[in-house]
């Protein structure tokens, strides 16, 4: 199958990946352009179990997404707005996975990135984990002059009581998939259709809505290759 042949590509041709051998640990960045969301699940389990059986090293799939509704292990914060039949009318696919979180939705101008980590090789666990993530999304959009903060019990970034970055991931035998989503310059309407990880008046935001700036989604995914090395190999 061609995501299969994709996983193998990306496990040999260096010219995929953007990789670091002077540093003290292996990571591989590849970026996977536009792709389904379905064929991205699919490639995640399998890295993860490459992962696990120590076949590969830390990796991370930086991505966008088509048009799509994800849904996550808590059921209570998966809330549409439309029915499933309306939603495929309108060629909005809708997952079923499970990842911590709510629904959320995933467009072409989001930057939505997986890592494929061992959390016990690098010393860390899952709420320093989730935090890393956020330390690094909140750098990246400094370089785009966004200021964002945390919220006590909601992970991703927020802006005031604007949500810019959600975050959702899983954890199996210590290795890491699903991961962070980034509003750079996507189509917010989408996230009228559901209520955002099931959180009331909760109103979602980007880099463009903030500074009126778009950006190049390539240096965007430069920026985060960089950051994400610093702090994971």
């Amino acid at each position: 199958m061609r995501w299969q042949n994709e996983i193998l590509m990306m496990t040999t041709d260096s010219q995929t990946v953007v990789s670091d051998a002077t540093t003290r640990r292996a990571l591989k960045i590849r970026d996977c352009g536009l792709a389904d969301y379905r064929q991205m699940l699919r490639m995640q389990h399998v890295l993860c179990q490459e992962r696990q059986r120590g076949r590969i090293p830390d990796t991370v799939l930086m991505v966008e997404h088509p048009s799509v509704i994800t849904l996550g292990a808590r059921q209570s914060r998966n809330r549409l707005l439309l029915s499933r039949t309306d939603l495929a009318q309108r060629h909005i696919d809708v997952v079923d996975i499970r990842r911590g979180g709510g629904a959320t939705a995933h467009n072409p101008g989001q930057l939505v990135f997986y890592p494929i980590l061992c959390l016990r090789q690098l010393g860390l666990g899952i709420r320093e984990y989730i935090r890393t993530l956020e330390r690094i999304g909140a750098e990246l959009l400094r370089h785009l002059d966004v200021h964002s903060t945390t919220n006590n019990g909601f992970p991703g970034l927020w802006i005031e009581h604007r949500k810019i970055a959600s975050i959702g991931v899983r954890v199996s035998r210590f290795t890491t998939y699903h991961g962070m989503a980034i509003n750079i310059q996507n189509d917010l309407s989408l996230f009228d259709l559901i209520v955002p990880c099931g959180l009331d008046n909760v109103e979602m935001t980007s880099v463009l809505n903030e500074t009126g700036e778009r950006h190049s989604l390539a240096e965007v995914k430069h920026l985060l290759a960089g950051l994400l090395r610093d702090c994971f190999s």
